[in-house]
């Protein structure tokens, strides 16, 4: 959706991030949630990192790392379709997966 708002407007190499007031507000929505995705993904991948070099059990740890991809995909789709309460609810989901992984690996290192 970022791609296809930039085509829109007209791709400028030379300026990337100036074209951003131009895009219409879907892509500036997919701008912002595809940010963010990059924001989340740094806590989540140390959390998945921490669950698979604790040997955390592989169902829960699985479970939550499916739920969290799932949780963070919708995440985007309403931001793009402009459904703040999905948005939010998606988020939590996604942080509540992030936790449950981080929680499941300091459970095992201090057992």
């Amino acid at each position: 959706m970022v791609a296809y708002g930039r085509a829109q407007v007209g791709y400028d190499r030379g300026a990337p991030r100036a074209m951003f007031d131009r895009l219409p507000d879907y892509a500036k929505r997919a701008t912002w949630a595809h940010q963010n995705s990059f924001e989340t993904f740094t806590i989540y991948a140390a959390a998945a990192l921490m669950a698979y070099a604790t040997g955390t059990d592989a169902t829960a740890a699985a479970v939550a790392a499916v739920v969290f991809v799932g949780a963070r995909l919708l995440y985007s789709v309403f931001y793009i379709l402009n459904v703040p309460l999905g948005r939010s609810l998606m988020f939590a989901r996604g942080q509540v997966c992030t936790i449950t992984l981080i929680v499941l690996s300091l459970l095992i290192v201090s057992s």
